[in-house]
């Protein structure tokens, strides 16, 4: 007989920025897997939370929508008092909502010693106090409840290596990591395990035109040693492992899920 490693033991998952792109693909994934809870899918723009909500139920899984600003510490707990009300109480938190916020504006580019704290906080809030504004309104939850929980965040490898051109998103990437290796070490004696996936280039709307670019696709692909640009299924497939059983006894690891781009013992 089979066995299916990738056991979720009915837990529910919330999933952040989930409307699009790599959260999407891991909200189906986590909503339509055997043995789900079910799965909270959310969005600072709550047409697109819904109609992933919606595939999800369409593909049999159990799916609601869930609007928040990850930044609002307010806003976040209620998504959360949500889930619960609609699926039980979240015991899976994918960190995933960030890249330069959900409405950025055009200075987030500039280099940032022409801006200032303004414009620095686009992308530092949603991308670091946003993790600790989910982890804190979900972690106490899934003590009280006593079961395994799972806290998973999506970063950027620009936090690993330095990219150019984004100092303040990839600070605010690189102190999600470390907010979660030490998240790690408090929460192992509650079965809690925390875990970070670092991504590189991967096929979403926030690199379309890129895509659409042959001759910039070629140029950002000599930095890949698979040289192909990830798909949101290589970063799912990832998350669904650490969401699961299989990975009951792995915390306060970063994986990178990057093709290749940067390379680390």
């Amino acid at each position: 007989m089979s066995k299916n490693i990738l056991e979720l033991n009915g837990r529910v998952a919330l999933v952040t920025g989930a409307g699009q792109g790599v959260g999407r693909q891991i909200a189906m994934d986590l909503g339509t897997a055997e043995n789900s809870g079910g799965v909270a899918v959310n969005d600072y723009f709550l047409d697109r939370a819904e109609a992933v909500a919606e595939e999800i139920r369409q593909a049999g899984g159990k799916a609601v929508a869930v609007q928040a600003d990850v930044t609002n510490l307010d806003s976040v707990k209620e998504m959360v008092a949500k889930t619960k009300e609609s699926l039980g109480p979240v015991a899976t938190l994918v960190n995933n909502a960030g890249n330069m916020g959900a409405t950025p504006t055009a200075d987030v580019w500039k280099p940032f010693w022409e801006t200032g704290p303004e414009v620095w906080s686009q992308t530092i809030n949603v991308n670091l106090f946003g993790v600790i504004n989910c982890a804190a309104a979900v972690v106490p939850g899934i003590i009280e409840t006593g079961a395994p929980g799972r806290v998973i965040t999506i970063m950027s490898d620009a936090g690993r290596v330095g990219d150019s051109g984004v100092q303040t998103y990839a600070a605010a990437k690189a102190g999600a990591a470390g907010f979660m290796r030490s998240l790690a070490r408090d929460l192992g004696r509650f079965q809690i395990n925390c875990n970070t996936i670092s991504i590189a280039a991967t096929n979403t709307p926030a690199i379309a035109q890129v895509l659409e670019n042959e001759q910039m696709l070629k140029k950002m692909m000599s930095a890949y040693v698979i040289r192909r640009v990830g798909e949101p299924s290589d970063i799912s497939n990832m998350a669904l492992f650490l969401a699961s059983e299989a990975s009951s006894w792995i915390t306060g690891q970063t994986y990178p899920v990057n093709g290749g781009y940067s390379f680390s013992l």
